[in-house]
């Protein structure tokens, strides 16, 4: 992590070229509480584009944290417990979409930080990966909140057939009729791949083709009393205590990892446990690819 001057810490650099092909750097630095945008123009500077997390450098859990520019945790950080629940809020033009918005009891905190990022009103989208409460046992509060006709509900005819026992009266988008894929106003296009048994006969998991991360659901979940949203080391045992628990067999989930495998993902945003980036997706892929779970553990046991 890049720091300057005044305990500057650098949080976002864009690199691109203007109309007259000229070199710029737009830079996003924090200073204490303030975030400060500066300007470098320059014949050398590359042209590429990177995002730092400012949640890398000094989280604070009590606000909404950028993943990347348009995509942030929205979920609640309990000291007390070991598993954390992560609903992301991804921010395109016309469209805002909430991914697993989490359960009763941390609603109140997840919808303020959504107050933080965007008036409820402009969500689209709600995306439901299975139906467990702690996924999305807050849908028809939800609802009310957000208080808009067109708000659809996105997820598999098999979880859509759970989820309506919440009480929700929004209409359904189910993924297997519409091709696995939402394409958004801006011409983004999410795909929808369909997980089953990991851990829920429903289950997808959302590949956002623009930043190429993947919402991942359960799978590469994670167990942990150290919890980090972002985190360089240690998260791979956490994610074997999750597996060995919650998904069903090392057959199932190794034909998962094999299909993931094949898929240009930058980050990994599970619903529970840290996010993965860069070397850490093509480790953790492996990593599951190989691990035995849930009945395979449960067999070997007399």
């Amino acid at each position: 992590m890049e720091r300057g001057g005044n305990g500057a810490c650098v949080l976002q650099v864009t690199l691109y070229k203007t109309s007259a092909q000229r070199s710029c750097a737009l830079i996003v630095s924090r200073f204490g509480n303030r975030n400060v945008l500066t300007m470098r123009y320059g014949p050398s500077i590359a042209e590429q584009n990177f995002f730092v997390p400012a949640a890398m450098t000094n989280p604070d859990f009590d606000d909404a944290i950028a993943v990347t520019r348009d995509i942030h945790w929205v979920g609640f950080y309990d000291k007390e417990a070991n598993l954390h629940c992560n609903p992301y809020l991804l921010i395109d033009d016309a469209n805002v979409i909430l991914f697993d918005p989490g359960s009763i009891p941390h609603f109140p905190v997840v919808m303020r930080k959504i107050i933080d990022l965007v008036n409820p009103n402009e969500i689209t989208h709600l995306v439901v990966s299975h139906q467990d409460p702690d996924v999305c046992g807050n849908l028809a509060v939800l609802e009310d909140v957000i208080g808009r006709p067109d708000l659809k509900i996105v997820a598999h005819t098999n979880t859509i057939r759970l989820v309506r026992h919440y009480g929700v009266r929004s209409e359904f988008y189910a993924v297997e009729k519409n091709d696995y894929k939402l394409r958004l106003t801006s011409g983004r296009e999410l795909q929808f791949l369909f997980t089953p048994y990991l851990h829920s006969p429903g289950a997808i998991a959302t590949y956002d083709t623009r930043t190429k991360s993947l919402f991942s659901s359960d799978i590469f979940g994670a167990i942990s009393v150290d919890w980090k949203l972002f985190r360089s080391d240690n998260y791979l045992e956490p994610m074997r205590a999750w597996h060995e628990i919650y998904m069903p067999s090392h057959h199932i989930l190794a034909a998962c990892m094999k299909r993931l495998s094949r898929l240009e993902i930058d980050r990994i945003l599970p619903q529970h446990g840290s996010v993965l980036e860069q070397h850490q997706v093509k480790q953790a892929i492996q990593f599951l690819a190989e691990l035995p779970c849930g009945l395979d553990l449960q067999e070997s046991t007399p």
